[in-house]
């Protein structure tokens, strides 16, 4: 049997995913909604054209909005830089005004896939990275979190069973074993698990909670454009006898998911009356997938993290 949402297990609920333009970001709005929540899609990259992201990317925030409302939820743009702590804080007041409280709030910031470097720079000592862009990525992947949460958090704690997720890449026990391309990168994936166990610590006391969910190998806007793919034809990546000029995915691609997976996560999460029980922990797409029982878009429960 096929699995399908339940369009309204989160019918009522008020989230906000901070970073939705794109990638994991906007499949997670997107799951949200088709739960039925209505969700606020941040990010700076709008039609209004200012504030553009480091990306030089045709999404915007207003295209994630309208997804949202497509698959069953409410989604609404607001054009967000989240280093810009006015901007933040002058969100939170809106957000104050026109719902009073949030349920859930998705920090899935980040804006550095360009600055960590192709794969070739990857490994090499960290002097020998350009300091600018290795400092840029802190500010983009721990501070705009941090801000964020500092804005909106109290917003969260108005009531019992808010919950708080943090995006970041890798569990906390696959980081703590594995090095992560470079000091700038592993620090970022490493800090953002911690947020989350150290803002669970806080929460606990507000019966809310907060958890950090890695995605696997996300077939992402830019990951799509970067082996000459769509989500219709993906495989194609893996064809070792293709000829048009994209490079050829390792093996491990053939376990990569697109970005509603991890949203899923996320949405169960969220609907569990007792999800108390994910506080301070840090998991994958597929490990929520295992325990809720459901699947990316292809019914598939892929897994990335498996040995091979």
């Amino acid at each position: 049997m096929v699995w399908t949402p339940d369009p309204n297990a989160l019918r009522g609920r008020v989230a906000v995913v901070a970073g939705a333009t794109r990638g994991a970001g906007r499949g997670i709005a997107m799951a949200l909604g088709e739960a039925g929540a209505t969700v606020v899609c941040t990010g700076r990259s709008s039609v209004s054209g200012s504030r553009l992201s480091d990306y030089d990317r045709p999404e915007t925030i207003e295209e994630t909005a309208e997804l949202v409302c497509a698959v069953g939820g409410v989604g609404i743009p607001i054009q967000v830089d989240h280093l810009d702590i006015p901007q933040v804080r002058a969100l939170a007041e809106r957000l104050g005004s026109d719902f009073g409280s949030i349920d859930i709030l998705v920090n899935d910031i980040w804006g550095a896939e360009i600055l960590k470097g192709a794969p070739a720079t990857w490994g090499r000592p960290m002097w020998q990275h350009d300091l600018d862009d290795g400092l840029r990525i802190l500010r983009l992947g721990i501070d705009t979190h941090l801000i964020t949460s500092h804005c909106l958090l109290p917003l969260l704690t108005t009531k019992m069973g808010g919950l708080l997720v943090e995006i970041t890449d890798g569990t906390t026990e696959f980081n703590f074993e594995n090095y992560r391309l470079s000091v700038f990168y592993d620090l970022v994936k490493t800090a953002v698990n911690r947020l989350a166990f150290s803002h669970g610590y806080e929460l606990a006391v507000f019966g809310a909670a907060a958890v950090a969910v890695t995605p696997g190998w996300l077939r992402s806007e830019m990951m799509l454009d970067n082996y000459g793919i769509t989500e219709e034809n993906w495989h194609t990546a893996l064809d070792p006898m293709r000829a048009d000029g994209y490079p050829m995915a390792p093996p491990g691609f053939a376990e990569s998911e697109t970005p509603r997976f991890v949203g899923r996560g996320i949405a169960a999460i969220a609907a569990d009356p007792t999800r108390a029980r994910w506080n301070q922990r840090s998991v994958s797409s597929v490990d929520l997938a295992r325990e809720y029982g459901f699947t990316d878009l292809d019914g598939r429960q892929p897994d990335a993290w498996a040995p091979l």
